[in-house]
């Protein structure tokens, strides 16, 4: 069995403060490992994931551009994604995208297309 992971982009273009950035990445967390437990195939990645203690990367990105690049990459390979975008309710514009999560997938699968990115 393969070691599964859950990688977490964050924009860094957007000037968001600490506190921002973990509430958004708590966010992505959940998304991702609830879009996961609705899928047939995933949601036995999602439990082994659960058993294996939840490993989460943080990585950063520096543009919007780049952020949207990666996030349509890992949806066309299969991926669990999700694409969080702020409620603007405190330090950002209503609608900003701020965090993507990527799995719990297959660690192998998910470095193809995050292991150039550097950890936040």
């Amino acid at each position: 069995m393969s070691i599964i992971k859950m990688v977490l982009v964050v924009r860094m273009d957007i000037g968001m403060g600490q506190g921002k950035i973990a509430s958004q990445c708590a966010h992505a967390a959940v998304e991702c490992f609830t879009k996961a437990r609705r899928g047939f195939l995933s949601y036995f990645t999602a439990r082994a994931w659960l058993m294996m203690g939840q490993p989460k990367i943080v990585l950063k990105v520096q543009t919007e551009k780049e952020f949207l690049r990666l996030y349509e990459t890992a949806q066309k390979s299969g991926l669990v994604t999700a694409a969080i975008r702020d409620a603007g309710r405190t330090q950002l514009k209503p609608g900003t995208i701020t965090v993507l999560g990527i799995g719990p997938g297959a660690t192998e699968k998910i470095d193809e297309i995050t292991s150039h990115l550097r950890l936040l």
